[in-house]
């Protein structure tokens, strides 16, 4: 009895000290993943500070002749202003941690090579000197130039975010990787319909982020991904959707009182 009574002790404290790893590995995996989180939201400013510092300076055009045959279509407006809903969907989809930091690391990545273009090539977007807010997406445009800085133009960060997320989510699910790929390429043409940007501000973005997929994504095993998490993926992607019809509802409220 003394014996089983031993054994029984020990097992019970390998038991607690298996846990007890567990926790803390899991803990380390939260910080981590909260630290680099800080790390991209304090990037995120960073944005206006340098369309401020390079406000004085001599700007490029890089515009070509489809850029010139393109005319201001403000409905785009409401693909472009999806992008701050659309970047949600790989944290609505991926339940792997490591999946997710490399996720963000991509997300830090596209910044900053995008911040050094910002200085490197200072441009001015191509916007009309004046436009009538005649209807909902005219006013969300014009609200949308309001507090977004005409500067910033090269590389697209909206065509770079985008395409992150794309690459990203079809780690995790083919169908709903493909459905935000095609997303991606409606948000790359909004920002030329809504003169945001030049069409070599598109390419240029979707450059930078096969960069950090080179980087960070690729070497993801996508059989690591697990079968519950996969068949889920689609269901959990709506939630994009139903966020961004809320956030459309919300901006048509403020338009119509």
């Amino acid at each position: 009895m003394r014996a089983y009574g031993s054994v029984s002790c020990v097992s019970n404290k390998l038991q607690a000290f298996c846990i007890g790893c567990r926790l803390d590995s899991m803990s380390r995996q939260f910080i981590k993943l909260i630290s680099i989180g800080i790390v991209l939201a304090l990037l995120m400013p960073m944005y206006y500070f340098i369309a401020v510092s390079i406000e004085q300076v001599v700007h490029n055009t890089p515009e070509f002749a489809l850029d010139r045959a393109v005319s201001l279509q403000p409905a785009w407006m409401l693909v472009y202003g999806s992008i701050w809903v659309f970047m949600l969907l790989p944290f609505l989809v991926i339940r792997q941690d490591d999946l997710i930091f490399r996720t963000l690391l991509s997300y830090i990545t596209v910044v900053l090579i995008s911040y050094t273009g910002f200085l490197a090539y200072p441009t001015v977007a191509p916007r009309p000197d004046a436009f009538a807010p005649d209807s909902f997406f005219a006013w969300a445009l014009a609200l949308n130039y309001k507090f977004d800085p005409p500067y910033n133009c090269f590389p697209s960060l909206h065509v770079a975010w985008a395409s992150v997320t794309s690459f990203s989510s079809y780690r995790v699910h083919r169908g709903v990787g493909i459905a935000a790929a095609v997303w991606t390429s409606l948000i790359g043409i909004s920002t030329v319909f809504t003169k945001q940007h030049y069409i070599i501000d598109v390419i240029a973005g979707a450059l930078v982020a096969g960069v950090a997929y080179l980087l960070f994504l690729r070497s993801h095993e996508r059989a690591s991904i697990a079968a519950i998490d996969r068949s889920r993926a689609p269901v959990r992607s709506l939630w994009v959707v139903w966020i961004y019809a809320a956030v459309v509802s919300g901006f048509l409220s403020v338009y119509w009182v």
